[in-house]
Parts: structure tokens; sequence; C-alpha cells
């Protein structure tokens, strides 16, 4: 019994040693790892407590390139030195000056667009003490009881300081309570101005025009003294052609301008940010979804103090994708030099005062594709005429266009039975009641539809018109006709081939053209030979091209595709999209209805006696087509427009054209400079052709005796 006590007695403490001896193992091991933590990771772990949620900001890339449907650039970005400004979410003004105080001593900035309202900001933030007695005693009491808020001190401080400006020097100098502004001071407020146009985390431009080698390079050497400052290379939009075809490119807004005021909602929902550079008007803006390409995505880590503890990439930006147009710059330049020189040369006409401008629209019947969308503009600058880019008019202007819109007025009449192919009528002078005498420009007799086309009669188009609205001309007599429903029946008709309707180009702010309010019968026999409604040039080009083709009115488009963006420079990348032709339509004629007005415009231009056989012989691309003049108004002036609408060649169109000029002269009686420009347009677009088949063929034969060459050389070893 005693022997069990004492065994019992002397295993006790081993055991209680053992748990001892583990105890303090776990307990070294904790200090150990405690050690670790703390002395090794204890700074890590401690920057890791500090920070907060990282912040992601998006980086602009360049714009997408526009290309001609050759290849050819029409629209880059070239390349620019630039110095931007990022701010941390703790920055303050005062760091900021000193910032813009540094800087200003390396670059100069713009100082032109500064307001009184910057340089009171600029007064207020140099001199916070004197800015502070502005306000009194118990307006302060005021502020520190909450009756008086932070916007109402400063608004104070405005009524106070009072600006002068003092204009004996070439730059104004500009006085707060007798503080002179220098130069130097000018251009610290122009920096600090660019840095307070950005947002925390997002680098601001602060001057990319104009940077010189050695700016770029002095403020490269200073990065590490002026916090928040880069040097990088931005971009600035080109126009290689110059202002060619400019109106319908349309503008990109700069880093100072942003986002459009009226669309800032709608871009920041978008993940804009407030100074990127958009699309603002025409391709530019249409297309601003695949011009933009794809942001530079980076997260900003920042401690709970706002600084900025590391940057990185999250994702790689894109250039934005490439748009390559239908337009053939080659083509349109010539016809843009043919539109100037015959409309300097118009100039020189007597009665031609209120002739300002012309267009030109080419078009491919078949697909839309437009070719050439040419339009010239004389305006005044410093008093002296100046030829201006006006393409865009070919979309937002209209115009009586006269005679050219006959082929409408023909189909209409078969399509309602007032007249059928074969038709005659008696082309003589109009003695309707009430009015005066209508008749064509000559007497013509018994004519039928073709040589109605052909000699262009109004005669003809009015006694169609009265027959569709359910009258009977007799001489002396008013005319009977059912107005309103004749003019419905029209409108609908025309708008089947785009006149009077939008032809749904793929560009903005396209016009319809005027219809007339009024419905009498002389309006009504005024709409019928295009004297009476306006159309825009586009809607001509559309019009013409629906009878080339056929009857099927085609959407025209100026973008032929969009491509991703190619490394190497100005050259094409794969295709992405690419836009195919679109049917809006199919008009409500037979075959042979439409067989027969194409007819009839071939002997306007090819046959003995039609209006525009004259300025079209000796061709070889067999041409057929449409004159116009119509009597209207500019300035409350009577004026003359002249149009002309084209296809060729006859059998197998290939291209369509529409030629509009507008208040060509003040008289009964003048040029006809529209024929002059189709000719010469014609003409252009047939040239370049074989002039680019032969160069085609001559590659190719070099190619072939090259290889010929090769093969020879490589036999005789």
């Amino acid at each position: 019994m005693n022997n069990k006590k004492k065994k019992k007695k002397t295993h006790v403490p081993i055991r209680l040693n053992m748990l001892f001896f583990v105890v303090f193992l776990l307990f070294s091991v904790l200090i150990l790892k405690l050690g670790v933590v703390q002395i090794v990771y204890g700074d890590d772990y401690k920057r890791e407590l500090q920070r907060t949620d990282a912040v992601t900001t998006s980086n602009p890339v360049p714009r997408g390139k526009m290309f001609d449907r050759n290849g050819k650039v029409i629209v880059d970005n070239t390349p620019l030195n630039a110095i931007t400004y990022t701010k941390s979410q703790t920055t303050n003004q005062t760091e900021m000056l000193k910032t813009a105080e540094h800087l200003s001593n390396l670059i100069t900035v713009d100082t032109s667009k500064l307001r009184d309202r910057d340089y009171v900001d600029f007064w207020i933030l140099k001199n916070p003490k004197k800015a502070k007695n502005l306000i009194t005693k118990k307006e302060w009491a005021q502020y520190y009881a909450k009756k008086l808020d932070d916007k109402q001190i400063y608004n104070l401080q405005l009524k106070r300081i009072k600006i002068t400006h003092d204009a004996n020097n070439k730059i104004l100098v500009t006085k707060i309570e007798n503080y002179t502004f220098s130069n130097h001071d000018r251009n610290i407020l122009g920096i600090l101005k660019q840095f307070n146009n950005g947002y925390a985390l997002t680098p601001q431009i602060v001057k990319n025009l104009g940077v010189t080698p050695e700016e770029y390079a002095v403020v490269s050497e200073n990065l590490d003294n002026l916090a928040g400052v880069d040097t990088t290379t931005d971009w600035e939009r080109s126009y290689v052609f110059g202002d060619t075809l400019k109106t319908v490119l349309g503008d990109v807004s700069t880093s100072e301008q942003g986002l459009p005021k009226e669309q800032l909602d709608e871009y920041l929902a978008r993940d804009y940010n407030r100074n990127d550079r958009v699309g603002t008007s025409y391709l530019e803006m249409q297309y601003e979804d695949v011009l933009q390409g794809q942001k530079e995505k980076v997260k900003n880590v920042t401690d709970k103090s706002g600084k900025l503890v590391s940057t990185d990439v999250v994702s790689e930006g894109q250039r934005g994708k490439d748009l390559v147009l239908t337009i053939d710059m080659d083509l349109q330049q010539q016809v843009e030099k043919i539109i100037e020189e015959e409309l300097w040369k118009a100039k020189q006409d007597p009665n031609t005062g209120l002739l300002d401008r012309a267009f030109v629209v080419l078009m491919n019947p078949h697909t839309g594709e437009i070719l050439t969308m040419a339009g010239k503009q004389i305006v005044k600058e410093n008093g002296k005429p100046v030829m201006k880019d006006f393409a865009l008019g070919t979309i937002t202007t209209s115009y009586n266009v006269g005679s050219a819109v006959k082929g409408a007025t023909v189909l209409t009449g078969y399509e309602t039975g007032a007249i059928h192919p074969g038709s005659t009528q008696l082309d003589e002078p109009l003695l309707i009641k009430g009015t005066p005498m209508k008749k064509s420009y000559k007497t013509f007799g018994n004519i039928n539809d073709l040589t109605a086309l052909q000699v262009s009669s109004n005669v003809y188009m009015w006694k169609t018109v009265i027959a569709m609205a359910g009258g009977h001309y007799v001489p002396n007599q008013p005319l009977d006709l059912n107005l309103s429903k004749t003019f419905n029946t029209m409108r609908q008709s025309f708008s089947q081939f785009g006149l009077g309707s939008r032809t749904g180009i793929d560009l903005p702010n396209e016009t319809i053209g005027y219809s007339g309010p009024e419905q009498k019968p002389g309006l009504l026999l005024d709409l019928a030979i295009g004297q009476y409604d306006t159309y825009t040039p586009m809607q001509l080009a559309q019009y013409v091209s629906t009878i080339a083709n056929g009857g099927y009115r085609v959407q025209p488009h100026i973008v032929k595709e969009i491509r991703d963006p190619e490394l190497n420079n100005n050259e094409l990348g794969p295709i992405v999209e690419e836009i195919q032709p679109k049917i809006l339509n199919r008009i409500d004629a037979q075959d042979d209805w439409i067989k027969r007005v194409q007819e009839g415009f071939r002997m306007v231009m090819q046959t003995q006696g039609g209006t525009a056989t004259s300025y079209f012989q000796g061709v070889d691309y067999s041409p057929a087509g449409k004159t116009g003049t119509a009597q209207a108004f500019d300035h409350g002036q009577p004026v003359m427009n002249l149009s002309l609408v084209s296809f060729a060649p006859f059998d197998n169109p290939e291209v369509a054209m529409a030629v509009v000029v507008p208040s060509a002269y003040q008289a009964a009686t003048g040029h006809s400079y529209n024929d002059f420009i189709g000719r010469r347009v014609l003409d252009a677009y047939f040239n370049l052709k074989k002039q680019r088949q032969q160069e085609s063929q001559n590659a190719a034969t070099t190619a072939q005796n090259s290889g010929n060459a090769a093969a020879n050389q490589q036999a005789g070893h």
C-alpha cells in the first residue's frame, strides 16, 4: 500500500513538467510569430490596414482614323508632346499653387482666356489674410454661428474686390486692391486653372499645343520636384486633305472644352471623364462610339489620408476603331476643283450677284455608296470673297430644283392612270381663267411622254397632273381640281423616290426639305415641274439612283467599313463590320414604265433636241439624265435655280449624279453652269476610272516581266 502511494507521487510531477514544457513551447512559438509579424512584416501590415478601397480611373486613348475607299488616310492623329497634372484625393489649393509656381518657371501657357473671376480667386489664394479682412467681425460672428456659409462669405469677398484694367500695355494689366499681376503671375494662374480643371486621380492636360523640346526636356528632368506633374504623348486631330469634306467629317472637342454641356450626363453615365475629347458634329459625332476606342483602366490605391500608394494598369487601352468611307478622295478633290472653277467663272457673268454656292453628289445607284459629296460656298472674309467647303449643304439645305423631277411626275401619271406609255398631249399655251398664261419655254405641238422628257415640256406635265386631279383643261375656263387628294398623291409618290423625305444617310441633321402649305391649282401645277416644294441635292441623287437601278430606293451611306486599328501606321486592320446596301422601298411602278422614263432621260442627253445633248456631245460613257430650271426667291428677289440629274452608262448604270446651282442668275435667261459642271464631273469620273485601269494593267505587266526575268535568271544558273 505504501509502495503504491509512493509510485503515485513520483508520476504526478513528471506529467506536470511535461505539461509546463508543452505550454512553454507553445508560448515560445506564439511569441516568435508575433515577433515576426511585428518586426519583419509590421510595416507591410500597417500599410495594408491604412489602405482604402482602390479607385479605378479610365485614361483616354487616341481616336480611330478615317480612310477613303482606296485606303488613303483622311483623318489622322498627330502626336504631341504633352505635360499633364494628376492631383491626389487630398491635394489642397496651397499645394497645387506651390507646384504651379515651380512649373511656371519651366513652361509658358496660354493666358488669353483667363477671366476676371480667375484673377480674383488667385488673389484670394495668394492673400488669405487680406481676403479674410474683407469680412467684418460681425459677419465672421454670423459665420461661426452658422448663419452664413462658405459660399456666402466668398460672395461677400467678391463684391469687395475691385478689378481694373490698364490698356496702356499690349497685355492688359489687372489690378486688385493695388495688386498688379505680372506676366509671371498670369502664367502661374494659367497653369493653376488647368490643374483645377481635372478630377482627383485623373490626368489633366496642362499643355499639349506648342510644347517646345526644351520645355518637355526640362519638365521631365524635374518631375521629382513637381508633385502630380508628368510628361507624356498626346494627340491632335489632323485633316490630311485640309478643308476637303471638312464640314461632313465633323469636329472634336479640345481637352479644355471636354464634354458638351447638353450631353454631359449621358457621357458621364458611359464612363467618360469631363475633360475627354469627343466628336461634336457629323461623322466624328455620329460614330463617336466607334472612334473613341477602349480606355486604359488604371487602379489607384490610396491610404486613409488619401495619399497615392500604388498605381496598376488593370487593362490596356486600345485606339479607336477606324472608319473606311465610301468617298473617293481623288475624285472628291477633282469635283471640288470643278465646282470652284465654274463658280468663279459664273460670277463673272451679269446678274449673278446672289450666286454663292453649288453642289455635286455622286452615288453608286445600286449600293448607295456616296463617291463624292461636294459643296462649295463663296463667303466674305475681311471684305474679300473666299471659297469655303460646304459639303454639308448637300443634306442640310434644300431648293426648288425645277424640271429635274419630271421623271417622277411621269411615273406618277402612269401609276394613277392619268397617262400611259406613249400618251400624247398638245403642248400649247394654257389660258386658265384668272391666271397669267402658262407655257413651256417654246411650243412643241403634239408630243408623247418620251419627247416631253427630252425637250422638258411643262405643258405635258401640267396636263398630266390636271387629269390626275380629275380636271379637264378648257381654254379661258377655271380649273376644277381635287386639290387635297392630288397633292397627297403627288407627294406620297415623290417620297418613294426620296423627294421630300429623309434619305436615311448615316449623318445627323438631314433636312427633308420644304412642303408648301397652300393648296391652289397653280401651285399643284408648280409642284409637277419642281417649282413648289424644295429638295436637297442628296434627295436628288437618291431619286435619280432609283430610276437608274430599276425602281429601288437605296439608302445612301458615307461609311463603307469599320475596321480594327492596325499597329502599323496608316494601314488598314481587320474588318469589324461592312456596311451592306439597304433597300428602303420599291416604287409603285411597272418595269416597263421605269424603262420608258430611263429612255426619256437618255434622249435628254443623247438625242438631237434634248435639253442637255449639246453639252454631252462626243462622250463615250452613254449618259442619261434630266436638266432643271426653277423660278425661286432669294433674299426677296426672283432668281433661277439650276439642276441636273444623271446616270451612266445608260445600259448598265454605275454612277448617279445630282448637280444643284441655287440662285444661278437674276434674269429670265442665263448661263447653264449646271450642265458645264455635270459634263466635267462625269468626264472626271470616267477618266479617273480609265487611268486606274491603265495603271493596274501596267503594274500587272511589270510584275509579270519581273517574274519572267527572275525565272530566266534562275534557269541560267
